[in-house]
């Protein structure tokens, strides 16, 4: 036995063990999505609610899975501090059971660390290898914060990728560990519509041979991975890791060939999907994951030539303002890394950045584009940030335009059933004349 797995021995025990080294009023952190530790968090859970822990506070970028911590009647216990709102978390921020902490991705470590001293950091990791290194797998986005942690414990799992890059934490660094056998969690990317298919189609035809792409996922994502089939040499800067990509990767159509930053790699922060996605990132070196600090850095994602940035958004206004995260006050996702990307793409040589999204909403009945955002709602790129805005009927394209340019442009692409009416509001408003 070598002396990293005797350390690994003497530091093993239960969820249950792990839980009972967690106190009330601790701030705890976690690496996010499929890398939460689902067992340790249930058992915490437990022994919360037994002992009458009061105080804990959980963050990590969303929760993935509906856990016994995210009952209502938990919040006194365990309150979660998202960093993005999802299914598991957006009726408990607006009920008050949970907070949001609001922010740009690649600033999130930063903030989680303004918040106070961390008590806990945990989350979950492949397992060890001959050397005594742990993969933080899925996730690597706060993994630069177990460091200042007082308590780092990990759930290792078997089912999790062992992936790459600056995302391995040693079983010297370790306070206490766990194994768990409990398929991470997986998720079945959406499907793809007849108008997300059609914006991909405009998408991808302004990106050229060689460049650098961030997708997301979701169908409109995945329609325009579909639609980049024929191009060639491209490279990926993306927070997210897809498996849209791993069908580009095989067609020959991702090689990283023309990166000027980690040529040869695609760079990500956290990826989640099916297990064919994850199969594909374990043990392989060239996908790399590093803390969304650095992936997400403006400056770093702008190195590369040709960066392309495509997100989806809630609604747009005639001035050019995008909501992304709210539907009026109401959180429905998050900054997440929106903005990172689309100033990190507008300040790269011949990078461009694209937000893209239906025309209209509810059966046909809301137009996404209206004279001015609905109240209440957050604006996630101002519009000195906007650059191209697509929907089914085209590309808006907004950079160097002025206030009456961008509304007729935008007017062009909303719904025919709207037009008129937006005309009619943005003369009211004196946007045109």
């Amino acid at each position: 036995m070598s002396i990293w797995q005797d350390m690994y021995k003497k530091k093993l025990t239960t969820a249950e063990g792990i839980a009972k080294l967690i106190n009330s009023g601790d701030y705890c952190v976690s690496n996010s999505m499929a890398a939460e530790p689902c067992s340790i968090l249930n058992a915490l859970a437990k022994r919360a609610e037994k002992e009458d822990l009061k105080g804990i506070t959980h963050t990590l970028l969303n929760p993935m899975r509906d856990q016994p911590y995210l009952k209502p009647e938990m919040s006194q216990r365990i309150k979660l501090n998202a960093l993005f709102v999802g299914n598991c978390s957006r009726d408990l921020v607006w009920e008050g059971y949970a907070e949001y902490l609001p922010g740009f991705y690649s600033e999130q470590p930063r903030n989680v660390q303004s918040r106070g001293e961390i008590n806990v950091f945990y989350a979950t990791v492949s397992p060890m290898d001959n050397h005594g290194y742990f993969s933080f797998g899925t996730a690597a986005d706060l993994s630069d914060l177990a460091v200042n942690a007082q308590k780092i414990f990990l759930e290792v799992n078997s089912t999790a990728p062992r992936t790459h890059g600056n995302c391995f934490i040693h079983i010297s660094q370790v306070t206490a560990l766990c194994e768990s056998k409990d398929p991470i969690t997986e998720v079945i990317s959406g499907e793809i519509t007849e108008i997300d298919r059609v914006v991909g189609e405009y998408i991808a035809a302004e990106i050229p041979h060689g460049a650098c792409i961030q997708l997301g996922i979701g169908g409109m994502p995945n329609a325009v991975a579909q639609a980049l089939m024929d191009k060639k040499d491209l490279g990926v800067h993306s927070e997210m890791f897809t498996e849209s990509m791993v069908d580009l990767i095989e067609a020959g159509v991702i090689n990283n060939s023309k990166k000027n930053v980690h040529r040869g790699k695609c760079l990500s922060t956290f990826t989640y999907g099916s297990r064919r996605l994850y199969d594909f990132l374990d043990d392989n070196p060239f996908v790399e994951f590093y803390p969304v600090s650095y992936v997400n850095n403006p400056f770093l994602i702008s190195q590369n030539d040709n960066m392309i940035s495509i997100n989806s958004c809630i609604e747009v206004d005639l001035f050019g303002q995008v909501c992304s995260e709210s539907i009026g006050p109401k959180n429905y996702s998050g900054a997440g890394g929106q903005l990172d990307f689309v100033r990190g793409a507008m300040r790269s040589k011949g990078g461009k950045s694209f937000i893209a999204m239906p025309s209209t909403a509810k059966g046909g009945t809301i137009s996404k584009i209206k004279s001015v955002l609905t109240t209440g709602s957050v604006v996630t790129t101002t519009r000195s940030d906007v650059d191209n805005i697509v929907t089914e009927y085209g590309i808006a394209r907004l950079r160097g335009k002025t206030t009456s340019e961008r509304a007729k442009e935008l007017i062009a692409i909303a719904h025919p059933d709207f037009r008129k009416q937006l005309r009619k509001e943005a003369q009211k408003l004196h946007i045109i004349p």
